[in-house]
């Protein structure tokens, strides 16, 4: 698990790997521009799990990355026939979750203002089973990841994990975040410096 860490944050890292999933075939999405659930069904299960992992990393708590999410293929669903031919799905679909990510930051931010510092968060206590040591050793490393991953601003954070995690060219990324090419490669390798400096114990 360190060693794919250090490969995350090193400036080594391949810069144009082809993405670790392939794009879904285009009948299918046509299939689906028309109507047809079953297409859109395959389209979910081919960039449901990419798409949940991207909105986790912006979002520590699973429950409510799972939430926008399902939130994120609402909105593809209900706009699809507006998808344009020339259009990766992939990039029309994470451009989607980013903005979903934003807009529930923006509410979080809105709806603490509106609460007390002091008022009190009931903790729930998980299940005393003790997992193997390698999972608590996993476990730590995941957490440790996505604590400084949280450390980046949110333009760092998005080139980062769409260039490390999800493979995406810069074109891509550009299209997404609506960026120059440039401000990404600059935003990625403050990035990688930011998280070594993070992840610094564990490589």
């Amino acid at each position: 698990m360190s060693s794919a860490i250090g490969m995350a944050v090193n400036e080594g890292s391949r810069e144009n790997r082809q993405s670790n999933y392939p794009e879904i075939a285009p009948a299918v999405v046509s299939r689906a521009r028309q109507g047809d659930e079953e297409a859109f069904h395959l389209i979910f299960n081919r960039y449901g799990r990419p798409i949940l992992s991207f909105i986790n990393h912006h979002v520590p708590r699973r429950e409510e990355a799972e939430e926008l999410a399902q939130e994120t293929f609402v909105r593809a669903h209900r706009n699809l026939p507006t998808l344009q031919d020339e259009m990766r799905l992939s990039t029309w679909l994470f451009g989607i979750a980013r903005n979903v990510i934003r807009e529930s930051a923006r509410q979080y931010r809105k709806a603490e203002r509106q609460v007390a510092l002091d008022e009190p968060e009931s903790q729930r206590l998980e299940a005393a089973t003790v997992p193997p040591e390698g999972a608590l050793l996993d476990r730590e490393l995941h957490r440790a990841m996505q604590a400084a991953l949280l450390e980046l601003d949110d333009d760092k954070r998005t080139v980062f994990s769409l260039k490390i995690f999800h493979e995406k060219s810069y074109e891509e990324i550009s299209a997404i975040t609506g960026y120059s090419i440039g401000k990404l490669k600059t935003d990625l390798h403050r990035a990688r410096a930011e998280m070594r400096r993070l992840m610094a114990p564990y490589l």
